[in-house]
């Protein structure tokens, strides 16, 4: 079976790299994603429109490309986290994880027995459809999957030292929109409360060995989040990536425009300047031939 990279790297203390996948759920789209240099892509489920079937050809498409797939599930449900696992993800990210029992129930789901409830499906898609002994793909299995608790309300918030705390919990993700709707200060992001809620994250992760996480749509963010400990970033969001590049091409082309208008319009001037003289020169040459 194949390992999760990643997962290994952040837990050795490194830096990990990908992006969000909300809308662009196109066979290329691992391949574009990995030319850019993401090391994982994380899919969701919980916005998106997205099905199971077309969550499995994604899957599907960063096989050979050493990408890692991951997803968000909806909810903190077994069956969207197992579905997703044997779709081939390797890491889970579920929402709205408060408590310390719902991230114990969340590593059960994803772990097999004797330490989890993970259901048995071997030569699916998750271990590539192939044979081998059970017992080593059990602990492939259990060794590689990535767990990514999304820290999104004030209750999570207090509990997260406890979560973080959790064997089986790889990353305490910060999930800023929610957490300052739930705070009642909507995208209020200087805001203090919301400032001391992500070092909380951010500190429970140090504590605990474990690592946070981040989805960062400029600079400004990702110096904010590192100076926090973040350590695995999602650099953006496809509908946000092409819209800025999109929107970054159409106001550079329109400035090009404007540009050339101006020296076309420089140009005119001049050549009726031009135009001008002549014709004086011409009456003037005339007049003197007279």
């Amino acid at each position: 079976m194949r390992t999760n990279p990643v997962k290994a790297r952040i837990a050795a203390g490194g830096y990990a790299y990908g992006t969000m996948l909300f809308e662009f759920f196109t066979p290329g789209i691992a391949q574009i994603c990995k030319a850019a240099g993401a090391e994982f892509m994380l899919y969701d489920l919980e916005h998106s429109a997205v099905d199971y079937e077309a969550l499995r050809e994604q899957f599907s498409y960063c096989r050979g490309l050493g990408l890692v797939p991951m997803c968000r599930v909806p909810a903190t449900q077994y069956d969207y986290i197992s579905r997703a696992l044997d779709a081939g993800s390797m890491g889970i990210m579920v929402p709205m994880v408060e408590t310390e029992e719902q991230a114990r129930f969340i590593v059960q789901s994803t772990r097999y027995p004797p330490i989890g409830r993970r259901g048995a499906a071997f030569g699916f898609a998750h271990d590539d459809f192939e044979g081998g002994n059970v017992k080593d793909k059990i602990k492939a299995a259990n060794e590689r999957t990535m767990v990514i608790a999304l820290i999104e309300t004030p209750k999570g918030i207090e509990n997260v030292d406890k979560i973080a705390a959790v064997d089986g919990i790889d990353v305490c993700w910060v999930g800023h929109f929610d957490l300052t709707n739930f705070m009642g200060i909507p995208a209020e992001f200087d805001h203090p409360r919301f400032e001391q809620a992500i070092t909380d994250v951010g500190e429970a992760c140090r504590r605990h060995g474990k690592t946070a996480g981040f989805m960062s749509t400029d600079d400004n963010w990702t110096r904010r989040m590192l100076g926090k400990g973040v350590r695995l970033f999602a650099c953006g969001l496809d509908i946000i990536l092409l819209q800025k590049a999109l929107r970054d091409g159409i106001a550079s082309t329109k400035a090009l425009v404007r540009e050339q208008k101006r020296v076309d319009a420089k140009a005119s001037r001049a050549a009726g300047a031009a135009r001008a003289k002549s014709k004086t020169a011409t009456k003037t040459k005339a007049k003197s031939r007279r």
